[in-house]
Parts: C-alpha cells; sequence; structure tokens
C-alpha cells in the first residue's frame, strides 16, 4: 500500500499518531490540530517533525484543508458533551462546535478521506452528535463499524471502556471486510468487567465496597488473558515513593473509596484527568508495601476510635499514586514517549486523562486499513 497521508483532529499528546506507528502501516502525519498548550508542547517534543497546528478547527477554511489532501482522518473531539458525570449537553454544548463543523465541511471536500477513526467517551453512542456523524457518513458514500472497547480487551490490566467508529468509502467494499451500517448501539468488541456465579468466595469484606463489586474485582484478577500491574511499572530504584505516597489527609478521608490495586492484579480504574487531585473515579492506586494485608488493616481501622491509630494501621500499606509513566505504560504509550522536562506533575495526569489507549487504538486501526 501506498503511504498513507493522515490528518490528526485534537491531537492531544499523539496518542493516535503512536497507534499508527504501532500498525507498521506505511504513514504520513500531514498535519496535527490542537488548542491545548500543555498537550501541544508534549507532541511537540515527541513528534518534532509533524506539522502542528494550534489553531481552533472551526477557524481553518475548507480551502486550506483541501491542500493537505489527506486520506485518513483520526479524531477524539471532546468527550465532556456525552460524559455521564458532565451536564451531557451534547450538540447544545459549546464544545461540540468544532465536530459539526468537520461534519459540514466533509461532503464538501475536494477529496473524501478514505479513513476515518473516531474515539469518545461510552455515552457518545446514543448522542445527537453520533446521529449526525452516522448520517454525514451515509450521506459521503461510507460504510462504518462502531464498537465499544476497553483496554483489557487486549490484555491490559486497565478499564477504559470507549466508543470507537471506523469508517471507510463504500469504494473500498472490495477489501476482505467490508463495514456494514448499524442502526443498533454498539456492542462491546468483546466482554468486559463479566460476572460470574462460579468465582470464589471473595473472603472478607471491607471498605465500601458491595460483594458484587467484590465479585467483579476477583473475577477481573482471575482472567490470565491480561497482563499484571507489575509488567507496567517503573523499575522501584526509578521512583521517589515519598513523592508519590498518597496523603495523610486523603488516607483518612477516602480510605474507604480508594480504588487499591497490588503488582500482581490484573486490574485497575480508568485514569481520568483528575488523578493524584481528586479521589473518587479518577484512578486505582498502588499497594507498596506488600508484607501488610489489606484486609487486616481494614479490619483494625474498622476498630479504631481515634484518627492517629487509624491513620497509623493506613500507612502499613504505603499507598501510592501511579507515576505518570506508569499510567502512560498502561495507556499503551511506547518506552519513546516522554514529557519535557518543564511540564508539572499535575498536569501529566491531566493530559494522560484526556488521552486514549494506544494498543486499541492500533488494533482498530489495523482492521480498518488493512482489512
Amino acid at each position: 500500500m501506498e503511504t498513507l497521508r493522515v490528518l490528526e483532529l485534537y491531537s492531544g499528546i499523539g496518542g493516535m499518531h503512536y497507534a499508527l506507528k504501532q500498525t507498521g502501516i506505511s504513514a504520513d502525519v500531514v498535519a496535527a490540530i490542537d488548542i491545548n498548550t500543555t498537550a501541544n508542547q508534549i507532541y511537540k517534543h515527541n513528534f518534532p517533525d509533524t506539522p502542528l497546528w494550534n489553531r481552533t478547527i472551526e477557524g481553518i477554511p475548507l480551502d486550506e484543508l483541501n491542500g493537505l489532501c489527506f486520506d485518513v482522518i483520526l479524531m477524539s473531539p471532546p468527550c465532556q458533551p456525552f460524559t455521564r458525570l458532565g451536564l451531557q449537553r451534547d450538540i447544545t454544548d459549546p464544545r461540540t462546535k468544532s465536530f459539526l463543523y468537520i461534519l459540514d465541511l466533509l461532503p464538501r471536500l475536494s477529496q473524501l478521506p478514505r479513513f476515518i477513526l473516531l474515539e469518545n467517551v461510552k455515552g457518545f453512542e446514543s448522542s445527537s452528535a453520533r446521529q449526525c456523524l452516522v448520517e454525514t457518513l451515509t450521506k459521503c458514500g461510507y460504510t462504518y463499524q462502531e464498537v465499544m472497547v476497553s483496554p483489557t480487551s487486549v490484555g491490559i490490566p486497565n478499564s477504559r471502556l470507549r466508543y470507537f467508529l471506523m469508517a471507510k468509502l463504500s469504494t473500498l467494499a472490495h477489501s476482505k471486510k467490508s463495514f456494514q451500517p448499524s442502526e443498533e448501539p454498539p456492542s462491546r468488541l468483546s466482554p468486559v468487567d463479566s460476572l460470574t456465579e462460579e468465582n470464589p468466595s471473595p473472603g472478607f469484606l471491607y471498605k465500601l465496597e458491595t460483594t458484587t463489586e467484590v465479585l467483579r474485582k476477583v473475577n477481573q484478577n482471575m482472567d490470565l488473558s491480561v497482563r499484571q500491574i507489575q509488567d507496567f511499572l517503573e523499575p522501584e530504584e526509578n521512583v521517589d515513593i515519598e513523592q508519590y505516597l498518597v496523603p495523610h489527609k486523603t488516607l483518612l478521608r477516602y480510605a474507604l473509596i480508594l480504588d487499591i490495586v497490588t503488582p500482581v492484579c490484573r486490574r485497575s480504574v480508568c485514569f481520568t484527568k483528575g488523578y493524584g487531585r481528586y479521589v473518587e473515579g479518577t484512578g486505582s492506586v498502588l499497594q507498596s508495601c506488600m508484607e501488610t494485608e489489606m484486609e487486616s488493616v481494614f479490619k483494625h481501622v474498622d476498630q479504631c476510635s481515634k484518627d492517629d491509630d487509624k491513620l497509623q494501621q493506613l500507612l502499613k500499606l504505603k499507598l501510592r499514586y501511579f507515576t505518570p509513566r506508569e499510567v502512560a505504560n498502561l495507556m499503551g504509550f511506547p518506552k519513546s514517549f516522554s514529557f519535557p522536562a518543564q511540564i508539572p506533575i499535575k498536569q501529566r495526569y491531566k493530559v494522560l486523562g484526556n488521552s486514549l489507549n494506544v494498543v486499541v487504538v492500533a488494533s482498530l486501526l489495523q482492521e480498518l486499513i488493512s482489512s
């Protein structure tokens, strides 16, 4: 196949670009576009030779896009209008303006791209934005496939369920596997976080977890198709443990809702842009001291009446945050990926939380372009 010309919209820190490289497909990113200053610094640091446009998408005229002559569009539009924790304002949210602009321009391009891959959060599949997207694609002559995929499907111990749409021009329908339009909500590529009654007893039920939640975690940790957390950790000598330990105040206030994993676990929860600043639902924390049993600690915490005594028990676990490098590892970024030295840790967590899983996208791109 000839070298594909790729337009990377909402390029962020380059997750799509890394996925493209991972496929081994001959491709050239002719332009990457994003307005996030920090993300652009990181992108430029890792891809210094790629043209990077720090511009609003809706400010780019049709003629300028036509001049790029691209074969592929990769994009991950803003997810805030669709996330379950947001206001879910959908196409009335100003942050969808650029995406709607893309849909308006697509039929008017002098040459339609042969392939399109879009990523977004769970919730997009039932949005009006998604409806506008599939109507535009159908009108332009694309066939498409929609899936919901989590990194656990490719053996990575991290839950990050995301919506993906892969589209190709119907003139390419002679390929081995053509995509068919679907009026039904997309389904997962493979089962994720399934529960069965055949799981062994979860043992001591501590913290605020329900029996169902504990069973789910036990089930995940028994899935041998998923690698262990320890495969994604930095060498201990490279990590300043003190810098990443969960603060005392956080331990006392939120210990009962922390999602705690160990190096031998085969699961972790989705890392978000609030990791390290907020607690609930922002990502897992790692138990560093394996000589102490977590169940024993929480049993004793339950019996302590004084905060000082509770804290002493909790400190035995040496709970710490994953480092930004470790989060990047769990999100499939290669060893060659790095942050410019001037980017603060909080900003590193934030841009990673806004990014995507490279291995998942690479698998889907391989299916889209090479099938």
